[in-house]
């Protein structure tokens, strides 16, 4: 089973570049089914950050030949010379290629160390490859060793375990401060591009309620489109009608852009009364900050400013790196490990095939034997002779391995291939 990879990423070609390689969801079917003309398997794996094609090579065929010929399909298919794309191209071969395919599904070469959006993405070009009849029988077997070895990865290791993004920091957050994050309500204050990816990754956790809280009613509903179906509940208010709605949250998450704060301590402990002091989260991602940093003195209230959010992402991604270094040589040892049962399932083929061989030619002999016996020879000339040629016939390739193993082996390997032949005609002792 030869594989190899070819593409680009965040740190061979720049974006432009990446844009031109990059496949849309309607290029995918036509591509693979193209590639599988040309490969005995292939998977198109396309992120904003990567563009990479997983290819296994037909028996018989030289892997340098294949990878010039992709190249070519690549650059065709794509309109761009190929003299553009090659300096920014790398080509893992082999174990190589084994090795990138579980760091890229791991998380471990991707630009923030240890995401895990990685791996999903993966899943679904092999969903795609599979409904384009280009994921072939071997190379699917492969891939679930893939999927396997990243999950023992992530789960073996810390590599993912500790938040890096603004989003997963908050919802890390949530999930430290109450324990059922399912019973609670999210109220978000302003309807921005950050607010709207850390209010995404909170309604992750299935929190019962959102309130969305904005200046502009349409932006409020924008936001609300976006998160409907993944929350029971979404309402939208104005500005005007925060204080109403802070005792009725449960997490606060805020990024409005204004000059002044939106909620002041006497708003908070208002509401902390009517909530009967229950924990209240409140996460300030403003710059001017929205809420009140004496707020984060009140008992029963948890403010984080988006400064609090950075150290402890930093601080989680030192923590990642050093998780790397057990997680490179995780992988190295996975890998090993599939390359073993690589040849095993080799072997196995050709066994199969030695064993295929081996009926043809008993069958042969047999028809012989019966045609003499029913030409009136004596039987048992003809069984004595019958047993001898299956005897030459059977033992004639595993004679010759032995020759050649004991020709170009150590003694070691010869004594133990000579015990494992002689081994299986040694007669059972009965026991007593």
């Amino acid at each position: 089973m030869r594989l190899f990879v070819l593409g680009v990423n965040h740190k061979s070609a720049p974006v432009a570049l990446r844009e031109q390689l990059a496949f849309g969801g309607d290029e995918i079917p036509t591509a693979l089914a193209q590639l599988a003309q040309l490969t005995a398997g292939a998977v198109i794996v396309s992120t904003c950050n990567r563009t990479e094609l997983y290819v296994l090579v037909p028996d018989g065929q030289a892997m340098n030949d294949l990878t010039a010929r992709v190249i070519a399909w690549l650059a065709q298919f794509k309109g761009i010379d190929a003299q553009q794309i090659a300096p920014h191209l790398y080509c893992h071969q082999d174990t190589q290629a084994l090795t990138h395919w579980i760091r890229v599904a791991s998380g471990l070469d991707s630009m923030i160390l240890g995401e895990p959006q990685i791996l999903g993405q993966i899943k679904s070009a092999v969903l795609q490859a599979e409904d384009a009849g280009s994921l072939s029988p071997k190379l699917g077997w492969l891939v679930q060793q893939v999927f396997a070895a990243a999950k023992q990865v992530r789960s073996e290791t810390q590599v993912g375990s500790q938040a890096v993004s603004l989003g997963f920091a908050a919802a890390r957050l949530v999930t430290q401060i109450f324990d059922k994050p399912a019973a609670t309500t999210l109220l978000v204050v302003a309807a921005g591009e950050m607010n709207r990816l850390v209010a995404t990754n909170i309604v992750g956790l299935g929190v019962a309620r959102v309130i969305i809280c904005n200046r502009s009613p349409a932006r409020a509903q924008l936001l609300a489109d976006a998160l409907r179906g993944m929350v029971a509940q979404i309402d939208t208010i104005s500005l005007a009608q925060l204080p109403e709605a802070l005792p009725l949250a449960d997490i606060v998450t805020s990024c409005s852009g204004s000059l002044y704060p939106l909620i002041d301590k006497k708003m908070v402990k208002q509401a902390q009364k009517k909530r009967r002091y229950r924990p209240q989260l409140m996460v300030d991602l403003a710059v001017p900050r929205d809420i009140e940093p004496s707020v984060g003195g009140l008992d029963d209230v948890y403010l984080y400013s988006i400064d609090d959010l950075q150290h402890v992402i930093a601080g989680n991604l030192e923590q990642r790196r050093q998780a790397a270094v057990e997680a490179e040589l995780l992988v190295s040892q996975l890998v090993v490990g599939i390359e073993r049962r690589i040849l095993v399932r080799r072997v196995g083929q050709d066994i199969h095939d030695y064993r295929e061989q081996a009926q043809h030619h008993a069958e042969r002999l047999l028809a012989h034997s019966l045609q003499r016996l029913a030409d009136g020879q004596p039987a048992e000339t003809v069984i004595t002779e019958l047993t001898h040629q299956l005897t030459q016939t059977l033992t004639h390739a595993p004679s010759r391995l032995l020759r050649q193993v004991a020709s170009e082996q150590p003694a070691d390997t010869v004594s133990f291939v000579a015990q494992q032949l002689t081994h299986a005609y040694r007669p059972k002792q009965n026991k007593v």
